[in-house]
């Protein structure tokens, strides 16, 4: 720590940089979980890593940005800050694995209020757990004080991850035929999109909000909803040493309706049997409270399912098993045929 670094006037302003040095000191050992990849100690300029170029002929570099959204509102009303970070790299790394690419290296950008550096550590612990989860490294971030443009207790968090494949490896829609099958990997809720609605839906200040309800096993809408987005690197980085998938799919924002068909060519369609996917109660209660209608919330949400693989029928269940063996449930929800809409739910 910096113990010569110290600014009254810049304090009376509502910075307090010595926060800044102990945070980044409370935070150095969830990031020392990450990898040993990372060439350089958290606190410099920039952040170093060095790669693994062994089996790879032509490297290339797949870089995703995202954020948490206003997920975080919940986050505040819970006073939770250790999950959240997980949903950030996971909105990453998750859209890395889309092309067939192994995520290297992450790096996070949390601007509030006013720091206190236990709550700033406490975030980073979750970015730490989601980089471990990814395998990837935690190689730097930034925290930025920022006074009069956040409330105190309030905080933004976004980041930036980088990662890498074999231009011979990168997954190609174009290879993609009617009758291809269409495998679901299963959501762990909500994940990290359409929480504007969500918020319009539930009133997150109301008791309601934190009471356990029956339909969602005894826990609580606040609960469930802060349940952190699933990764799914691990599984999916083994699925692609067996099995070349036509293409993956993140269902992010836009939910079905947005994400499906960005993965599909022209001239075909994913045709996704509704009765097939397995919905989970948050999504129920979502609906039901909101009087939101099947389409839009298809239209908004993942549905119960964060991924989906589109594989050739012949490889389907070799996918499925495959999966099954690196800890991740999978199931079939539909087909590729021909058509010019590129979903369709039936």
């Amino acid at each position: 720590m910096n113990d010569k670094s110290y600014s009254e006037s810049y304090k009376n302003a509502g910075v307090d940089i010595t926060a800044g040095y102990r945070a980044v000191e409370l935070m150095k050992k969830h990031i020392a979980r990450t990898s040993a990849a990372a060439a350089s100690d958290i606190g410099g300029f920039g952040g170093l890593f060095e790669p693994d170029l062994r089996g790879i002929a032509n490297p290339v570099l797949v870089s995703g940005t995202d954020g948490v959204g206003t997920k975080l509102k919940i986050a505040f009303t819970l006073d939770k800050h250790d999950t959240v970070g997980i949903d950030c790299v996971a909105m990453c790394v998750n859209d890395i694995i889309c092309c067939g690419a192994k995520p290297l290296f992450f790096l996070d950008y949390i601007a509030c209020g006013k720091n206190v550096p236990e709550k700033i550590a406490s975030i980073v612990s979750g970015v730490a757990e989601g980089c471990v989860q990814a395998g990837a490294a935690l190689i730097g971030g930034e925290t930025a004080e920022m006074p009069g443009f956040y409330p105190e207790d309030e905080y933004d968090l976004a980041g930036f991850a980088v990662g890498i494949a074999d231009r011979s490896a990168i997954l190609d829609k174009n290879t993609m035929r009617p009758g291809d099958v269409i495998v679901a990997l299963p959501s762990s809720g909500v994940h990290s999109n359409g929480f504007s609605l969500v918020r319009r839906v539930f009133d997150v200040q109301s008791p309601e909000f934190t009471r356990p309800l029956d339909i969602l096993g005894g826990i609580s809408p606040a609960q469930a909803l802060l349940t952190p987005t699933k990764i799914y690197v691990k599984p999916v980085l083994a699925l692609l040493e067996k099995i070349r998938p036509r293409s993956i799919s993140h269902i992010t924002g836009g939910g079905f309706y947005e994400n499906i068909p960005r993965s599909i060519p022209d001239g075909l369609c994913a045709r996704i049997d509704k009765r097939a996917v397995k919905v989970p109660p948050i999504f129920e209660l979502i609906s039901s409270k909101g009087g939101i209608p099947e389409r839009d919330m298809y239209n908004t949400f993942n549905m119960g399912v964060g991924m989906s693989v589109i594989v050739s029928e012949q490889d389907a269940d070799e996918t499925l098993r495959i999966l099954a063996q690196n800890g991740q449930e999978a199931y079939v929800i539909g087909s590729v045929c021909e058509g010019q809409d590129k979903v369709e739910l039936i």
